[in-house]
């Protein structure tokens, strides 16, 4: 049986700060909390590489929740609660400042 994959988030800019180890799970969920590749004043992303607005962290994690549109009813927003991993993520990302990531899966 393999082994099963490890997956890091790297700061891109900030290498002084640890990376963080994180699961298959949240891996999938970054996409709630990305900043879209095409916002102006972004820097150019390369591939599995990802932009947090620092603006957006702080509200999540004052919040301590996210807001995500519903399968069932896309004309409204859903409040879900962060687990514990995204809150731990979203700390990460504020503790060190950090904005660009690079996803290494290995």
């Amino acid at each position: 049986m393999p082994a099963p994959s490890r997956i890091v988030l790297n700061p891109v800019d900030r290498p002084d700060a640890p990376a963080l180890p994180i699961s298959e799970r949240l891996r999938g969920q970054l996409v709630y909390f990305l900043t879209p590749a095409d916002t102006p004043g972004l820097p150019p992303l390369g591939e599995n590489e990802y932009w947090f607005a620092a603006d957006e962290v702080a509200r999540w994690l004052e919040d301590g929740v996210i807001r995500l549109v519903s399968p069932l009813d896309t004309a409204n927003l859903t409040e879900v609660e962060l687990t514990e991993e995204q809150e731990a993520f979203l700390g990460w990302l504020k503790t060190y400042n950090i904005r660009h990531v690079k996803v290494n899966e290995g």
